[in-house]
């Protein structure tokens, strides 16, 4: 059993090689990003996020880093909830390949861990003093998404892009706007 793995995992490296060799990895890029997200159990809020652009891992296949927030609050009589998630996560995009090189197209998914926090704040009422629950869980997501990328600039990119991320009790679409600057030559 322990041959038959070891031959599978060295006949898969093989054949994964030649797309390997054609990698070119490293910090491309690096970006920041604003939009709005619609989790599923709050309303829809800012959000914010930065990422890097770590090159190619295959021909039109490349790899993204990133670091998202977003927070919600509101008043419902008197009681004050708020949710915040901040993720931590990889995506890998496929480039199209098109005709006009100033539309550049991609799809992706990727994995990341979503930091959440919800708190609710009861006022005083009557001999019960005021209260704060909390509860904060770390969860795995995953992400689907894809956009378009344009250059402004030799330097700098303008991406539009929507993620839906599928997040335990925490599910969200994202739909954001982000500029890229080039690292390096």
């Amino acid at each position: 059993m322990k041959r038959s793995v070891l031959l599978l995992t060295v006949a898969a490296l093989a054949l994964a090689a030649p797309a390997f060799a054609q990698s070119d990895l490293g910090f491309k890029r690096i970006g920041g990003a604003i939009g709005f997200v619609d989790p599923e159990a709050a309303n829809t809020t800012f959000s914010l996020g930065i990422f890097a652009d770590h090159g190619t891992i295959a021909p039109h296949w490349g790899l993204e880093s990133h670091l998202d927030y977003w927070s919600q609050s509101d008043d419902l009589f008197g009681v004050k909830n708020s949710f915040r998630d901040i993720a931590l996560g990889a995506r890998v995009k496929y480039h199209f390949v098109v005709s006009n090189p100033k539309v550049r197209p991609f799809v992706g998914g990727g994995l990341g861990m979503h930091f959440l926090k919800a708190e609710a704040t009861v006022p005083a009422f009557g001999p019960f003093p005021a209260s704060t629950v909390e509860a904060s869980d770390t969860k795995l997501g995953f992400d689907l998404g894809g956009g378009v990328g344009t250059p402004l600039s030799p330097k700098v990119d303008l991406l539009g892009e929507t993620w839906f991320g599928i997040v335990d009790s925490m599910n969200q679409w994202s739909l954001r706007a982000a500029l890229s600057y080039k690292l390096g030559q």
